[in-house]
């Protein structure tokens, strides 16, 4: 293994935009969930006349799901936040017809009323519930995998201390906003998944990715952390924590 010196060199200059996590290979691990979202979403896709992906970052996985569909919905739309991921949005989207626009997490979605027979989001930092409730048709279906309660535990407590994981993102508070703003909630999945860092470089890319791990976390900051962190893996092994994902499927009446 590398330098400290040189894996936080590594660590601190690798690119962050978007949701392509294909720069761990070699370096960290995760369990896919057991349901398999890609493959559930192109399936929805295939059957779907108007088609939109709230908080889609790149739109990587979004992309794909159309690349494999059977058929492409007649209208399909996008919203992101973060402007670095808006822009590769828009250069992975746009050769499929999908208009991505301009939209603050959790705020209005620039749509109509009823547009959109399947809306899905993939890890949205937050869902506003009413918004999706009121784009989608009657009878449309909102698909989710979220992020739940206490992901990465083990991570952020290592730079953190201990941390109170909340109540936000429990599976039957998810599901709870869902029923609150008239949807059906017709399937509610929590799953834990284990994931493994194989060096402190994995760690900080992770970290400047997923900022909501370790809020404000910043490499001179925890630099202290991060020596501690390095000579762990190099004694024990990968550093192991554990995602936390829940799907949900709601329909509306």
């Amino acid at each position: 293994m590398r330098s400290f010196e040189e894996l936080l060199a590594e660590g601190a200059s690798a690119p962050v935009d978007g949701w392509d996590f294909g720069w761990f290979a070699g370096r960290a691990t995760e369990q896919r969930p057991s349901w398999g979202y890609a493959r559930m979403l192109t399936e929805r896709v295939g059957t779907a006349t108007a088609v939109l992906d709230v908080q889609t970052g790149g739109g990587e996985v979004y992309a794909e799901v159309l690349h494999r569909a059977p058929r492409r919905p007649a209208t399909a739309a996008a919203t992101e936040s973060w402007a670095p991921n808006l822009a590769l949005a828009r250069r992975n989207l746009a050769p499929l017809g999908v208009t991505v626009a301009e939209a603050a997490d959790g705020a209005e979605l620039p749509f109509p009323d009823a547009s959109f027979d399947l809306v899905a989001s993939r890890h949205p930092t937050v869902t506003n519930w009413t918004e999706t409730a009121r784009v989608l048709a009657s009878g449309g279906v909102y698909l989710s995998q979220q992020i739940g309660a206490g992901s990465m535990r083990e991570l952020s407590e290592f730079f953190l201390g201990p941390v109170d994981p909340g109540t936000g993102r429990l599976p039957e508070t998810v599901a709870a906003g869902a029923r609150a703003a008239g949807l059906t909630v017709t399937d509610l999945r929590p799953q834990a998944l284990r994931t493994e860092f194989y060096d402190v470089a994995a760690v900080i890319v992770f970290l400047r990715k997923v900022i909501w791990t370790v809020p404000g976390f910043d490499v001179a900051k925890y630099h202290d952390r991060l020596v501690a962190m390095d000579a762990q893996i190099r004694a024990d092994g990968p550093f192991v924590a554990h995602s936390q994902r829940v799907l949900l499927t709601a329909r509306k009446p």
